[in-house]
């Protein structure tokens, strides 16, 4: 897991991408368009911003299991933060991104002016209560603090979790968009606001935190095993999804690489290797 300061790296990565990434070119093609108009030119690598875990891990294993006999070349690049995969996306550094879900892409846009879209839907990491000094929720007494992820959509998520096994209480209709000033009944905890990526980092720090489930898996924690209490998956709005820039949708290798995502190979993947901590949101649900 990587600290806040890494982020100006990031910001050199992305650089580095603008300058050597050509997302796009022209094709044979004229049906193949991108956003800005121009053709696509299929022959070179799609290029897709992801977390490391388990998104990369996914694109890797359709790179090197399935990507070949689709004719499709996928170059994933990893990012550790929640930002530069979309900026890089809006700005054709990539050609699409796949590490965040609905509301929180949604806020995202209406924020930063930025025109993403889903593509297809792949898997849910539930989201969960972690904590390297209490065994059970009902240890958690007055007086203690739990980290939360600062932005927006996570930390209504977050609150919401909280308030749904009752360790806080929050005002009717917030929704996932609460914040802690929703909070009606602290119930004597304080709170810590911090950027998800570096939530499990404050576990020895802390007296539990909410982790995103991505980076709970980077920080080597079980969500199915470890976490104190879990996100529900029936109902779940959290999917994480293949996104790109509004009008690259039908670029072909998109289309190859959206198919490939929902594929029974990708779900037996998911499964096996995450056991129960990633979950797949297509097809017939696990049994």
């Amino acid at each position: 897991m990587r600290k806040n300061i890494k982020l100006t790296a990031l910001a050199a990565t992305a650089t580095a991408l603008a300058l050597g990434l050509t997302a796009c070119g022209s094709s044979s093609d004229p049906s193949s368009t991108k956003a800005d108009g121009g053709k696509v030119d299929e022959s070179k690598p799609l290029v897709i911003a992801a977390s490391p875990s388990p998104h990369a891990d996914i694109l890797n294993f359709v790179k090197d299991n399935l990507a070949a006999k689709e004719g499709l070349k996928l170059d994933v690049k990893e990012f550790t933060d929640y930002v530069l995969p979309n900026t890089a996306t809006e700005q054709g550094q990539v050609n699409g991104n796949f590490f965040q879900h609905k509301p929180y892409l949604d806020d995202f846009n209406k924020k930063n002016g930025t025109h993403i879209v889903p593509v297809v839907n792949v898997h849910l990491e539930p989201l969960g209560l972690y904590s390297k000094k209490v065994k059970a929720i009902a240890d958690i007494k007055a007086g203690q603090t739990i980290a939360v992820p600062n932005d927006t959509t996570n930390e209504g998520r977050a609150l919401q979790l909280l308030a749904a096994n009752n360790l806080i209480t929050l005002k009717e209709g917030v929704g996932t968009s609460a914040k802690l000033s929703d909070i009606t009944d602290k119930k004597g905890l304080e709170f810590k606001e911090l950027e998800a990526a570096t939530v499990p980092r404050a576990l020895n720090d802390v007296d539990a935190a909410v982790i995103n489930g991505n980076y709970a898996i980077e920080a080597k924690l079980s969500p199915a095993k470890d976490a104190l209490i879990l996100e529900k998956a029936e109902g779940n709005p959290y999917a994480n999804f293949l996104a790109v820039k509004d009008g690259n949708q039908n670029d072909p290798r998109i289309q190859k690489l959206a198919k490939l995502l929902n594929s029974d190979e990708v779900k037996k993947f998911i499964e096996e290797k995450y056991q129960g901590s990633v979950i797949p949101a297509f097809g017939t649900p696990a049994s």
